[in-house]
């Protein structure tokens, strides 16, 4: 991947590039602001663009970065030479951020066939632990992972243990993953981090003494293409404890004044981690992992069914790219908090789309169970509501109020679906109980 060209310092354009009389000319244009609009373009962006009315690259980028800078808000992360990261919220934040929020906390606002879909627990139960297993296999495969998709769910719902390296990679994220929500409402402590690290990277590293610790003052890191370009180079080790620290503190909401939006601080939480680079190996998939306890931290719990690596797989290179033009330009968190808010707004799009899509599957199942001919009537409703609770229970005498039939009736209709491998039974104390057999929906397709 091609390293992005810096921007010039401002001093340097305002004394070589820009005349004091232009510079004026520029800002007393009719709509200055114009240039403005749009994308969030780096310097390296704008070589193959061309400037708005009449001027030059320099004078279009002088018009940005003077506009950017009067919102610009710091926060703790300082890079290795001591000067702080910052971000300031643009128009495409405001309308994300407003969108996430919607979507992902409290009473989620879905078209009403989607919600449907969404309050079924067997729907619940399957899209969560697809999402855990998604997550755990690209994030596995943004990290070099060699496994095919496809064997690497097959290795998750197996359950066998990992033959290699990455099968091992696969099988601790989904493990992490797990353990995440478990421990949302823990503050992150420097401990905490090192916890997650070495579930993350248990017998997963090169270095087999590496999980769960802090890289050491003689394990020089570096961030490499296959090529061997370098481009990162992470603060030095004996900085780490007090990084770490801070960190920390930021992620349980201190060190910063006024309001912080949670997804912000679960983006630029992220950003921290991968940019210290604290451990020798399994950086990027601890960073994404702090990101999710983030989100759930701050009662986004929709993200237990989000898979947000998913999205960033689609285009890894912008992602790295993203991490690249905030450090060349003056550590603007903007380009990085854009790129994950677009990622996370895709992801949140596949879990609408998928849920759309079950409860179409599910209503047309509905609507095929009156051609099976032999089923009756109160079978098909039984069926029905099946279909929408997973782990609803059936018994004869239930059934029997519920149609108001005879018990010898009832009888027959459960025990008929049972022989049909549609719902399993076993006795409970003195009663026999009836549930929707495991695959329901699927057998339903080939009755």
């Amino acid at each position: 991947m091609r390293l992005p060209e810096p921007p010039p310092p401002l001093h340097y354009l305002l004394t070589t590039s820009v005349s004091p009389a232009r510079w004026s000319q520029v800002l007393s244009m009719k709509n200055p602001v114009q240039p403005l609009e749009g994308e969030y373009l780096h310097w390296d962006d704008l070589e193959a663009r061309k400037p708005p009315a009449d001027l030059s690259k320099a004078e279009w980028w002088l018009l940005m970065k003077t506009g950017r800078q009067f919102a610009r808000q710091e926060v703790p992360l300082k890079d290795k030479k001591g000067q702080p990261f910052s971000f300031s919220i643009v128009p495409e934040m405001f309308e994300a951020l407003h969108h996430i929020d919607q979507r992902c906390a409290g009473n989620i606002a879905m078209p009403e066939h989607v919600s449907k879909a969404a309050e079924s627990s067997g729907i619940q139960t399957r899209y969560k632990i697809n999402s855990l297993m998604e997550e755990a296999v690209t994030s596995s495969l943004l990290e070099g992972a060699a496994v095919t998709r496809e064997k690497a769910r097959d290795l998750l719902r197996s359950g066998r243990k990992p033959r290699d390296k990455s099968e091992r990679m696969i099988v601790n994220n989904f493990i992490t993953m797990q353990h995440l929500q478990k421990i949302k409402d823990r503050p992150l402590t420097p401990e905490l981090v090192l916890e997650i690290h070495a579930m993350i990277s248990r017998d997963a590293l090169d270095k087999t003494d590496g999980a769960g610790r802090l890289r050491r003052a003689d394990e020089r890191i570096e961030v490499a293409d296959d090529e061997d370009n370098v481009f990162h180079i992470p603060p030095a080790a004996s900085q780490l404890p007090e990084r770490l620290a801070a960190m920390c503190d930021f992620a349980n909401d201190q060190q910063l004044r006024g309001y912080l939006h949670p997804v912000v601080r679960a983006i630029i939480l992220h950003f921290w981690l991968a940019y210290d680079h604290p451990f020798v190996d399994g950086n990027g998939r601890t960073a994404r992992a702090l990101f999710y306890w983030s989100m759930l931290r701050g009662g986004f719990w929709l993200f237990e069914f989000i898979s947000i690596s998913q999205a960033l797989l689609r285009s890894p290179a912008d992602y790295y790219r993203a991490f690249l033009l905030t450090e060349t330009d003056d550590n603007d968190l903007n380009y990085f908090l854009l790129h994950q808010l677009r990622c996370i707004g895709t992801a949140i799009e596949d879990l609408h789309a998928y849920l759309a899509r079950k409860s179409a599957e599910r209503q047309t199942l509905q609507t095929s169970l009156r051609d099976i001919g032999w089923i009756n009537p109160r079978q098909q409703a039984l069926l029905e509501h099946a279909l929408e609770n997973a782990s609803a229970t059936y018994t004869f005498d239930s059934h029997q109020r519920s149609h108001q039939i005879s018990l010898m009736t009832a009888r027959s209709d459960l025990l008929a679906l049972e022989n049909k491998g549609l719902l399993t039974s076993r006795i409970e104390g003195k009663q026999r109980i009836f549930r929707p057999a495991p695959g329901l929906d699927q057998k339903l397709r080939h009755s």
